[in-house]
């Protein structure tokens, strides 16, 4: 039964295209996760623009996108996502930090009306499905996938997912801030023993400090967490656009003094947990 997990963009915030960049990538949040019989999309950033290209070239049909939240670095790649003009390609929507003040759909909607941007939803050609669901709540998808969901602590809501398959299990927990001395219950109870904790790592310690109420948490706290819920890798995501390719070595070593075998992660790497 495989399960892979691919990252198709890594950086927060904004995309950041520079050479200094290039190893470990300047293109915001999305991740495809694969198993033998789906294809699950962990947020829109820009990297979805390519993860969509893969899919034509591939002939994928069918896919799921897991929203953490909308901010922009997390949506702005969903209006270049091609996929998604495709009669036939199926493409469910789902976000669960809107409280229902509003809808994903509406949200996603707006960011493609004029004079943002010259293409609306209703032009996208596929067989497109949204859907709204609370945080804490869990979910099956097609294939024998299994969610499971928590509330992060990030201005205007997000959502932590743990996705289990064929014995495997990934925690995707990503734009949260953590309070300094105390760990997030609802992260552990996420990440208990899954084979991959994907980490908020926006910030070092120092930077933290000069930006409490921002959203984000450290990669110190990262490793905290998995070492506390006994994961099996950390990998460090949602990287500070400042931090260059010679900052992000500097980090990854540092972490992974204190946690062997975590890494940071890298645009176009794959991670293999069942082959």
């Amino acid at each position: 039964m495989g399960f892979s997990v691919t990252f198709w963009g890594v950086r927060g915030t904004i995309p950041c295209p520079m050479a200094s960049h290039m190893r470990f990538g300047g293109n915001t949040s999305c991740i495809e996760l694969r198993t033998d019989e789906t294809r699950i999309v962990l947020d829109a950033g820009t990297g979805l623009r390519l993860l969509g290209q893969r899919f034509q070239a591939d002939g994928v049909q069918r896919a799921t996108l897991l929203l953490s939240h909308t901010h922009l670095d997390h949506i702005s790649g969903f209006p270049f996502f091609g996929p998604a003009f495709q009669p036939g390609f199926r493409f469910l929507v789902m976000a669960g930090h809107l409280d229902g003040h509003t809808n994903i759909r509406s949200v996603l909607a707006r960011q493609m009306e004029r004079p943002l941007f010259p293409v609306p939803l209703q032009t996208m050609g596929c067989n497109l499905d949204f859907h709204d669901f609370n945080p804490g709540e869990s979910f099956s998808l097609e294939g024998g996938v299994d969610v499971r969901t928590t509330r992060l602590n990030h201005p205007d809501g997000a959502t932590g997912y743990r996705i289990e398959y064929g014995g495997h299990a990934v925690a995707y927990v990503t734009d949260t801030e953590h309070i300094p001395g105390r760990l997030d219950a609802n992260i552990l109870a996420l990440a208990e023993g899954a084979d991959l904790l994907i980490y908020d790592a926006t910030y070092t310690d120092e930077e933290y400090a000069r930006r409490t109420g921002w959203g984000h948490s450290t990669w110190r706290e990262g490793v905290r967490l998995a070492q506390e819920a006994r994961v099996g890798r950390l990998v460090l995501f949602h990287h500070e656009p400042d931090h260059d390719d010679l900052i992000m070595d500097r980090i990854e070593a540092e972490a992974r003094a204190l946690l062997p075998g975590t890494v940071a992660a890298r645009e176009g790497a794959t991670l293999v947990l069942k082959a």
